[in-house]
């Protein structure tokens, strides 16, 4: 079941009926918005759609010409991974019409791995599809980004997120395993909790139900947040201190960059009461958090050092 981004799926669908595909495709997007969830059943799609291969055939869509590729131990896609990739597109198609590849997280495709892939992207051999999933494109080299045809995803409405916990819940209580509260699996204050914290991402709501903890775990990162907002620079120092060494720190400021997106939309509403932020501010607060997360994640930047920066800002 696809939530939301109805838009683009109608997009890819309409381009496989017609047969009119791009060789390469660029998605993009937050994280957990279900970018890999659509680049999946697009592959599905086309080679049902196209028919089998000569004499092969599609067992409910998937098949050994899909090839996926993700970041090793280290955060890199390397250039092994990339050559080896080139060489199974060099193959005749097994028992589909595209020989298909999804690269997830392809932004950490370092240069080398860049380099090799640009190769395969001017010169794509047969029925080829290639799918870069990315909330970084801008860490993808131009010439790459250009020989792509880009979709953009956004955070989905609540209300579709809603829609697929009223449906879903039931499935989601018997994988957990766990006895339900309600006839609906999952009670009004918890799903109210899951569509406001998950902020428009279906991916984190789904992990909010299979792993409560992790739901836990963004309450508190959040009830932080607001704490530190309201405090001084020497408190905000100090904790700082801490939270430079923290392991999972990417995903923590990218809980701070979609709560204070939310602030920022929220604002746009009329009935909306704002904790204390002008719409300029911010949006001054948002680019703030995304440059830290790119140099943190990106360069030798002294962690504290940026997130003591980061502090003067909010």
């Amino acid at each position: 079941m696809l939530i939301g981004h109805q838009k683009q799926w109608q997009f890819l669908k309409k381009s496989a009926k017609s047969g009119k595909i791009s060789h390469a495709y660029l998605f993009s997007g937050p994280e957990h918005l279900g970018k890999k969830k659509i680049a999946l059943e697009f592959v599905k799609l086309i080679n049902e759609w196209q028919g089998p291969a000569e004499g092969g055939r599609v067992v409910g869509g998937w098949s050994p010409d899909l090839i996926l590729i993700a970041p090793q131990q280290g955060g890199e896609i390397q250039i092994s991974q990339i050559k080896e990739l080139i060489q199974k597109l060099s193959l005749k198609s097994y028992s589909a019409p595209f020989k298909c590849a999804i690269l997830d997280k392809a932004h950490l495709m370092n240069q080398e791995a860049q380099n090799c892939f640009l190769k395969t992207l001017e010169e794509p051999k047969g029925k080829t599809l290639l799918v870069l999933i990315t909330e970084s494109p801008e860490m993808l080299f131009p010439t790459i980004r250009s020989r792509c045809e880009i979709i953009k995803f956004f955070p989905v409405k609540a209300a579709e997120i809603e829609n697929y916990l009223e449906t879903q819940a039931k499935r989601w209580v018997k994988m957990k395993a766990k006895p339900s509260s309600t006839d609906q699996g999952i009670s009004r204050k918890e799903s109210a909790q899951i569509i406001k914290l998950s902020m428009g991402r279906p991916g984190l709501a789904i992990d909010f139900i299979s792993d409560p903890q992790k739901l836990e775990n963004q309450k508190r990162i959040i009830k932080e947040l607001i704490e530190i907002s309201k405090s001084d620079l020497s408190f905000r120092f100090q904790y700082v201190r801490d939270l430079s060494k923290n392991p999972n720190l990417k995903e923590i400021l990218e809980v701070w960059l979609f709560y204070f997106r939310s602030i920022l939309l929220g604002s746009l509403t009329p009935k909306f009461k704002s904790p204390g932020y002008t719409p300029p501010r911010l949006k001054n607060i948002l680019k703030k958090i995304q440059s830290t997360i790119f140099l943190i994640s990106n360069t030798n930047i002294n962690s504290r050092l940026a997130l003591e920066i980061l502090m003067l800002e909010l």
